[in-house]
């Protein structure tokens, strides 16, 4: 078999090619591409298979795998293979998902499986963005029906300027970190984290991006007609119109009045389980294979009623108007040995937030392919069983956990002080204790009044809520406060956190085709008038974060030492501080740019750790004195350990008032003396006198009265030169790694990079 001939297709996008090719891999998949920008390359493949029987859903999997060869890296597993897929790679899969979904034709049943991996990262471009254009393309040539193709870019801004597809230095500078997908129409997907981005500036930015794609849904269709395979034939699944129109006439009316009785979701959810089941049992009663199709024309019905009560009269499945928010309570202190705890309530929504502070070496490691080392903010979110009054077993976090905890941090990252301010690693969880809906934004809310609880000096509060849509032809609805059966029967769930000034973070999820920046326009705007009446309610419970910190959360102590004295700190094989956090009962951490942070739950165990640090580091001043112990004795005077691992030399005619015939006369190895530091030579050689204490001198009367002043000590226990130079080693370290490292601060969200 020859060697395959590749077919290359490019695309100018925000002035930087992007180039995709196809026809030398994987020629078993449905379709398989390569899409390259810069040095950095993801791989995508996209196959159908069969019908799977007895589902009522599309069975598509998407995902994403990193491989860290692509950036000349071995795993840091055990195995050194990579294991399960990390965080990152799982909200790169659903960020691909989001926008292909929808573009399937509804009600097929043909299982579909999208797959990307990293084939090279070059550590200026990221990958996310290139595997969702990668599985698009992937889709768009393959034999698999799909409604595509889609384009998708980021959207930074700089000093004011729109940017697309910015680098990671870029996104370093930039104070805008915009995902977002659509088709040549419409915008399908928005994924967004913002440093307060006020309303309008990110209407015009979704305008940017989406002009900013068109180039790549152009090369797509270019591919589909050059080279596309024809795509296969898949049975539809379609219900009787015939039977629908039966049912409606049957359930509607007792639907609506289901509806409009007082009701709790498990209420309402009960009451129509029982409808359901009484009426497909009257409807198979001749037949019972037609118990499936029963079922689906029922929750058509369902569906139908509940949209036309919202796009007709404007009533909600609660009886709400579109804009009308759920009950809202707060609480903070829920946990006594917290560190901090808010406690959420929205309807039947509840989520309660704890906060943990440490120090910056309990910051999150990352072994992944971004330029990102480490992060020090880290929001991880739980949804329970019990939430949803369902019994299910517990198998770790779920893609939509993972996803969910994502989103709360980011709402919350521009508001957290940077390191050098409030020098803590934060860890928050969220707590789903009950779930009708909207569950991650009440995690943002849940975890602002625990940072306030806390006392981080957060920026501003942060209140996140859920939109959603209605939307038949050119009629609409926008909802405010979306509940668990709107989000499940509309056609949008439209996330937006944010301050009162602005934006934090913004999430969509669509299930129809696309909507436009205009409909967006009117869902901000609808959001940020419930993000203000939000804010409103969880601040008349905590006004302000806390002036101090709780009395068992650790109190941080920053101080600056020069960087050669590291090693004296740290110790042989970190001996020395070591022995500070076990006789001190602390945590001490330090940045190879000398910067030391002391953790402590007591003011005591702060204070003499500091001294302990403080000591190590000092450096002996002429005229100045010392008490120290003796550590040798010689026939012409005794070296005095003034300091740690510093000593000098008391000439024998400096040891007393009187003339000394023995050294061992006056002192002995282990004695404490009282001296003062007449001279410091060139090699570092210190020179003491104990008999200038004895009279009283001044440290010119003791210098003028110092006959031998030519002798001295040695730092370190008299070793030959080397002068001041700590006992840890030739380098500082000592032996023992430090927190911190040589990694940069981000003021907006506490991650440092590699």
């Amino acid at each position: 078999m020859s060697k395959p001939e590749a077919k290359i297709y490019t695309a100018q996008v925000g002035g930087r090619t992007i180039t995709i090719e196809t026809g030398k891999l994987a020629g078993q998949a449905g379709g398989a591409v390569t899409l390259r920008l810069g040095d950095s390359i993801v791989f995508a493949a996209a196959t159908m298979g069969g019908v799977r029987e007895g589902i009522d859903f599309f069975p598509l999997s998407v995902d994403y795998e990193e491989r860290m060869y692509a950036g000349g890296r071995i795993p840091g597993s055990f195995f050194r293979r990579e294991g399960k897929p990390s965080d990152e790679a799982i909200l790169i899969s659903r960020l691909i998902d989001r926008p292909l979904r929808p573009l399937f034709p509804k009600n097929m049943r043909n299982e579909v499986q999208v797959i990307c991996f990293s084939l090279s990262a070059d550590k200026d471009n990221p990958l996310d963005i290139l595997a969702v254009n990668a599985a698009s393309a992937a889709l768009m040539i393959s034999d698999i029906p799909w409604g595509g193709p889609i384009g998708a870019v980021r959207v930074g801004r700089i000093n004011g300027e729109f940017i697309i597809n910015p680098t990671f230095d870029q996104k370093e500078q930039s104070d805008l970190d915009l995902r977002i997908a659509g088709t040549r129409e419409a915008i399908l997907m928005v994924e967004c984290g913002a440093d307060i981005i006020p309303e309008d500036v990110m209407v015009e930015a979704l305008m940017f991006g989406h002009q900013a794609l068109q180039p790549l849904i152009d090369v797509q269709e270019k591919m589909a007609a050059e080279i596309g395979k024809p795509k296969r034939e898949v049975t539809i699944e379609t219900l009787d119109e015939s039977l629908v129109e039966r049912m409606r006439q049957r359930v509607a009316a007792e639907i609506e009045a289901r509806l409009d009785a007082p009701h709790t979701k498990s209420e309402l959810n009960e009451s129509l389980d029982e409808l359901r089941e009484t009426v497909v049992a009257e409807f198979t009663a001749e037949d019972e294979t037609l118990t499936k199709a029963a079922t689906e024309a029922f929750d058509q019905v369902l569906k139908e009623v509940v949209r036309n009560r919202i796009l007709n009269r404007g009533i909600r499945p609660d009886g709400r108007t579109p804009t009308e928010i759920r009950p809202i309570w707060c609480e903070v202190d829920v946990s006594p040995r917290a560190h901090g705890s808010g406690l959420f309530t929205r309807g039947e929504t509840q989520v309660l937030t704890l906060a943990t502070l440490g120090t910056p070496k309990e910051a999150q490691e990352l072994d992944n392919l971004t330029p990102i080392e480490t992060k020090r903010y880290m929001h991880h979110y739980n949804f329970p069983p019990y939430s949803t009054g369902e019994v299910k077993p517990l198998r770790g976090q779920s893609r939509r956990e993972i996803g969910h905890g994502a989103l709360a941090e980011r709402a919350l990252v521009p508001v957290i002080p940077p390191e050098k301010e409030f020098p803590y690693t934060l860890r928050l969880v969220s707590e789903v204790l009950s779930s009708n809906g909207s569950t991650s934004m009440a995690s943002v809310c849940g975890s602002t009044l625990a940072l306030m609880d806390t006392g981080v000096p957060i920026k501003a509060p942060v209140a996140g809520v859920a939109m959603g849509l209605i939307k038949e032809g050119d009629r609409f609805q926008i909802l405010t406060d979306i509940q668990g059966m709107e989000d499940h029967l509309g056609d949008m769930d439209f996330k937006v956190a944010g301050t009162r000034e602005g934006i934090t973070a913004l999430q969509m999820d669509i299930k129809i085709k696309g909507i436009t920046a205009e409909l967006m326009t009117q869902a901000l705007e609808q959001a940020r008038q419930a993000r203000l009446f939000i804010l409103d309610k969880m601040l008349e419970v905590i006004p302000a974060p806390r002036p101090s910190l709780k009395p068992h959360a650790p109190r941080i102590t920053i101080i600056q030492v020069p960087v050669d004295k590291i090693g004296a700190i740290i110790g042989p094989g970190g001996k020395i501080i070591r022995a500070i956090q076990e006789e001190t009962n602390t945590k001490i951490d330090i940045d190879d740019d000398g910067t030391v942070y002391i953790a402590a739950t007591d003011g005591i165990g702060e204070s003499s750790a500091r001294e302990r640090i403080e000591s190590l580091i000092e450096i002996p001043q002429v005229g100045r004195i010392y008490t120290g112990k003796v550590v040798r004795v010689t026939d012409f005077g005794a070296f005095v350990e003034i300091l740690p691992n510093v000593d000098g030399m008391v000439h024998i005619s400096q040891l007393d008032s009187e003339r000394v015939a023995s050294v061992q006369d006056v002192v002995d190895v282990g004695d404490e003396i009282t001296v003062m530091v007449t001279g410091i030579d060139e090699s570092g050689k210190i020179r003491l006198s104990r008999q200038a204490v004895l009279e009283g001198w001044s440290l010119e009367e003791a210098q003028a009265n110092d006959r031998n002043g030519r002798s001295g000590g040695r730092p370190s226990g008299g070793r030959p030169s080397g002068g001041n130079r700590p006992s840890g080693g030739g380098r500082p370290g000592g032996g023992e790694r430090r927190g911190g490292g040589d990694r940069g601060f981000d003021n907006r969200g506490g991650q440092r990079r590699r």
